[in-house]
């Protein structure tokens, strides 16, 4: 049996947000472990690293790689629902119309 695209979006959804949150994770865990200097902690610079222009704890390549993986996820987001819409049109009875008089 084909699957359907619809579907397969779906799958690639998912699996997309998957794979986004486990390498933000592993990128996380794999931070330079800088000591916070109001508390001497490291694990605010490792799970909440400071808003500012020093992006320090990740390496361009890791940048880059995070921008595919969420790029490619709202590409899979915004084909979903365009397959799924496609997929009922093609579907459809061509004889039943769905809008004005229904056989009159």
């Amino acid at each position: 049996m084909k699957k359907r695209l619809s579907s397969i979006f779906r799958s690639m959804v998912i699996g997309g947000l998957v794979a986004t949150g486990v390498a933000r994770v592993l990128i996380l865990l794999t931070a330079s472990p800088v000591p916070d200097p109001a508390s001497g902690r490291t694990e605010p610079s490792l799970f909440a690293p400071a808003i500012s222009n020093n992006w320090d704890y990740i390496t361009p390549v890791q940048a880059w790689l995070l921008i595919v993986l969420a790029g490619v996820t709202l590409i899979c987001v915004a084909g979903w629902p365009i397959a799924a819409w496609l997929e009922r049109r093609a579907d459809a009875d061509p004889t039943r119309r769905v809008f004005g008089r229904q056989g009159r």
